[in-house]
């Protein structure tokens, strides 16, 4: 059984949360705000957790914007060393929603795996939405979490945990996918931002 802590107390979160725990997962949420954090632990059963806290999941997912990416690692960076931690921003300029703020040959993962290397790091959760994992489905298609990464066991712990928690999960391959990955949520996110598709739709993967 894994255990997974999850860091951040947003709408992700919960949503992770809830697949985490349907896969049997211990679950672990931390987050700066002690009431989110207490109302997400309460509806999904996890335990909770301050910021700055001990993590104890093996699987620790980042459900947090990109710009708080920076603290997480100056606060758990030691932590991290040898832990699967799985990036799900979308590195956008907050300011115009018009760009992304990586290089365009790297992405958000990269960028995370270079100051962690001796973490596991994996993409995913990125391309979906918090509506989508919770219902499972983006329209009347099964949703499904798009995963990259370098190391083949932590991504297939990655993969298991999703699959396990009810929704599909397929590998896309090495986390250079991320940057493709990112491109892909950055346009889903503007479409809805535009009010072009909905918060509880979103891009379906059909098989």
């Amino acid at each position: 059984m894994s255990s997974v802590t999850i860091i951040g107390a947003g709408n992700m979160a919960g949503a992770i949360a809830g697949i985490a725990r349907k896969s049997g997962a211990d679950v672990q949420i931390v987050a700066r705000d002690a009431a989110k954090v207490a109302e997400l632990a309460a509806v999904t059963g996890a335990t909770s957790a301050a910021y700055g806290d001990t993590l104890t999941g093996d699987i620790v997912i980042l459900a947090v914007p990109y710009p708080a990416v920076d603290s997480i690692i100056a606060t758990y960076a030691d932590a991290l060393d040898g832990a699967i931690v799985v990036d799900i921003t979308n590195p956008l300029d907050f300011s115009t929603f018009d760009s992304l703020v990586t290089p365009a040959d790297s992405s958000a993962a990269a960028v995370l795996a270079a100051a962690l290397p001796g973490a596991k790091v994996v993409k995913a959760f990125n391309t979906t939405f918090a509506a989508t994992l919770a219902t499972g489905n983006v329209g009347s298609v099964e949703t499904t979490v798009l995963v990259a990464g370098d190391d083949a066991d932590a991504k297939q712990a990655v993969i298991d945990l999703v699959i396990g928690g009810g929704i599909a999960a397929i590998d896309t391959g090495a986390l250079k996918r991320a940057r493709e990955l990112e491109a892909l949520g950055f346009l889903q996110l503007t479409l809805a931002v535009g009010e072009k598709t909905p918060w509880t739709g979103g891009f379906a993967l059909t098989r």
